[in-house]
């Protein structure tokens, strides 16, 4: 079940302007994680795999990464999306999703916004639609109240209770995919409460570091960038409550999509949750997605579902102005990419 390293992109960069007149992105929230998309006047990625272009947005374009998602105008917390052609027959879109500190693999809660953004562009109907990825393609549909349920890439559980010690405090936790690397840990200790964020977050900041010092790693070697605690539901309606770090020291406001989907890899794992039994996972900060799953075509995968609601915020233009030195991200970079050479 290892997953394939990103190929290499062998192809020149094309020249990059600045914003197009008719950068347009629409900005959404999926229980409380905000989603800024670029629906079109982006970058042109030549790419033919959704993983190509991901490493093409990385390498040539990645300033508009950071003029999307890092100040003045976006936030730590904010997650951009960009959405391109297809990669496979029968798909109707690809999309790329990326934080103030670099590229994700998949976004449950993007995911949820990027469809949200099409049916407010009046690009989707009720039913469903299939979104290519560069960890894969996944299954959604756009229902008539809104909602938005999501079939995840495969997710599956690699390492099972690894110990790491922070604060004094040893703990254990599963390594576990689900469209990103999380580290999935119960004995923490901590209280998941929205009043203890800034403390939750430096905990699981130093769990990171540790698992990094101990070369903890997932699937190729990967990083395991995200960090979910979870505990008991503090609704007696929902089934468990996480909080969850990601990439760089941001904080999901959401249940996680991927986080959400690495869970219920680790519940099946230990026989814990039956196939088709609903998961109600809550967020530290109460949000909540309702979560699911069938077993995989290979043995100890999982096929999460996962159902939310996103809102629109804000439809606008992206706007770059010539003379302003923060217009593609803070600290001031160039719109001028780097040499393929």
């Amino acid at each position: 079940m290892n997953l394939p390293p990103l190929p290499s992109f062998s192809g020149s960069a094309p020249a990059v302007a600045a914003a197009s007149p008719t950068t347009r992105i629409i900005d959404t929230h999926t229980g409380g994680e905000p989603t800024r998309l670029v629906v079109s006047g982006g970058p042109v990625l030549r790419g033919i795999t959704m993983a190509e272009r991901l490493q093409e947005l990385r390498d040539f374009h990645d300033h508009w990464r950071r003029a999307l998602v890092t100040e003045p105008r976006g936030s730590a917390v904010m997650v951009g999306a960009l959405l391109t052609e297809a990669e496979r027959p029968g798909s109707d879109a690809g999309v790329i999703f990326f934080n103030s500190a670099g590229y994700l693999g998949m976004c449950g809660h993007g995911s949820i916004g990027v469809v949200a953004s099409l049916a407010h562009l009046g690009r989707i109907r009720p039913g469903p639609l299939r979104l290519d990825t560069p960890v894969g393609t996944i299954q959604a549909e756009f229902m008539l109240d809104g909602t938005v349920r999501i079939d995840n890439v495969p997710a599956y559980r690699l390492h099972h209770q690894v110990a790491v010690t922070v604060q004094g405090h040893t703990m254990h936790g599963d390594v576990a995919w689900g469209g990103n690397w999380f580290f999935v840990c119960a004995d923490h200790g901590q209280t998941l409460t929205s009043d203890r964020v800034d403390a939750l977050a430096a905990f699981t900041t130093q769990i990171r570091q540790a698992l990094q010092a101990q070369d903890v790693r997932g699937a190729g070697g990967a990083e395991v960038d995200h960090i979910q605690l979870t505990g008991p539901a503090l609704d007696p309606g929902n089934s468990g409550r996480n909080f969850v770090l990601c990439p760089g020291l941001s904080w999901d406001r959401s249940p996680c999509g991927t986080g959400t989907s690495a869970k219920l890899a680790c519940l099946a794992a230990e026989g814990q949750l039956a196939p088709g039994s609903v998961w109600r996972q809550e967020s530290v900060i109460g949000s909540v997605f309702e979560a699911s799953y069938q077993h995989g075509e290979r043995e100890g995968e999982v096929r999460p579902s996962l159902l939310g609601r996103a809102y629109v915020l804000l439809d606008g233009q992206f706007i770059a102005q010539p003379d302003d030195p923060f217009a593609w991200g803070w600290p001031a970079v160039s719109a001028t990419p780097p040499s393929p050479d």
